[in-house]
């Protein structure tokens, strides 16, 4: 039976990353794609774990190619999301994990009706430019940029299935494994045969 593709955006700052990894730390059989990006590494990030850092021309290169499954500009970079290992674990049974911008993920839905497609949300604009400036990554005409898209990106919240009000850390790690535990118990999902042998 092939896996679930889970498919969580936000705006900049909303917490994604941090929400992702706490709850790939609790639930076993979830892959992660790592992105392609042409932005400049931040501190801390690790190529291959974070993502894969390339320049422009490698990446309108694998652009061309149609290497990705959606890819989108985001405040000056590109980010991009490789079509094949991604395709690979699906088939092989594993769910995975999309980390993208808001832009990406509705790419994805077109291309990927099934998926599951969860945003997360900061509680409050003033909140998402707290965090924006504790990260420390950003000038502050580049902040007021990203909250200026983030009032955008809320606009598309209703082409999600699940949004969670990103508050208090615990409490939307919770919430975000328990969608990925209900989606994996939804009967839709199970191979039909599967279900008629269940009590034999």
């Amino acid at each position: 039976m092939p896996g679930l593709l889970f498919v969580l955006s936000g705006p900049s700052g909303a917490g994604k990353s941090t929400v992702r990894k706490a709850v790939m730390e609790q639930c076993k059989g979830l892959k992660y794609s790592v992105s392609y990006t042409t932005r400049i590494r931040r501190e801390g990030e690790r190529e291959a774990i974070d993502y894969y850092f390339v320049d422009d021309e490698t990446f309108q290169r694998m652009k061309e190619d149609n290497l990705f499954i959606e890819w989108a500009k985001v405040h000056g970079n590109f980010y991009g999301t490789p079509r094949l290992k991604v395709e690979e674990w699906l088939q092989s049974g594993f769910d995975v994990i999309l980390e993208i911008d808001v832009q990406g993920a509705l790419q994805v839905k077109r291309n990927y009706p099934h998926g599951i497609f969860v945003f997360i949300a900061p509680p409050s604009l003033e909140t998402l430019g707290e965090r924006l400036r504790n990260r420390k990554t950003d000038r502050e005409d580049v902040i007021y940029l990203r909250m200026m898209n983030a009032l955008i990106e809320m606009k598309s919240i209703r082409d999600y299935d699940y949004l969670i009000i990103n508050n208090v850390l615990e409490e939307t790690v919770h919430k975000f494994h328990s969608v990925i535990i209900a989606e994996r118990c939804r009967i839709r999902y199970r191979d039909d045969d599967n279900q008629d042998a269940l009590w034999e």
